[in-house]
C-alpha cells in the first residue's frame, strides 16, 4: 500500500509544480524532457531482462513504479532544471552532480527500505553513473535544439 502511496504522489506533486511555471518555459523545454523521457524508458525496458532491479508484484507494478518517476519527477524536474541552469553549464553540471547524488544514494536506498523496488544487478554507482550520461546527453540535444531554433 505504501509504495502505490509513494508512486501516486510522485506524479500529483510533481505534476503540480507545473501551473507555477510560465508556457513559454514550458514550450522551450518540454521537447528535451521528453527526450530524456524516452532514454529512461528505454533503461527501464531494459532493466526487465538484465534485471537491474526488481518490483514486487511483476511487470505491471514494476510499469507502474516506472511511469511514476519517469513522468513525474524525472519529466518535471528536467523541465525545472533547464529552466534554472541551462546555458549556465557550470551551474547544471553542479547541480545534476547534486541531485544525481542524492537520488543514486540516499533516494535508492530509502527507496528500497519502503520496498518501492530493489536493486539486483545495478547498484546506487550505476544509477549515478547513467544519471550523469543523461545529464550531458541531454544538455546537448536542448543546445541543439536551441542552436536549431536560432538558425531558422
Amino acid at each position: 500500500m505504501l509504495p502505490n502511496l509513494i508512486r501516486i504522489g510522485l506524479l500529483l506533486i510533481s505534476w503540480s509544480t507545473l501551473f507555477f511555471i510560465p508556457k513559454k518555459t514550458l514550450k522551450t523545454y518540454t521537447p528535451v524532457a521528453i527526450f530524456a523521457s524516452i532514454l529512461l524508458v528505454i533503461e527501464s525496458i531494459l532493466a526487465v531482462p538484465f534485471k537491474w532491479w526488481t518490483v514486487k508484484g511483476g511487470l505491471l507494478h514494476k510499469f507502474f513504479n516506472d511511469f511514476s518517476f519517469i513522468f513525474g519527477p524525472f519529466f518535471v524536474g528536467t523541465i525545472l532544471f533547464f529552466r534554472f541552469t541551462f546555458r549556465k553549464f557550470w551551474l547544471y553540471a553542479i547541480t545534476n552532480l547534486l541531485m544525481d547524488l542524492f537520488l543514486a544514494f540516499p533516494v535508492s536506498w530509502l527507496s528500497q527500505k519502503l520496498n518501492v523496488f530493489k536493486l539486483v544487478n545495478f547498484k546506487p554507482k550505476h544509477i549515478f553513473y547513467t544519471a550523469i550520461i543523461y545529464a550531458i546527453v541531454i544538455y546537448g540535444f536542448q543546445n541543439f535544439i536551441t542552436r536549431s531554433k536560432i538558425r531558422r
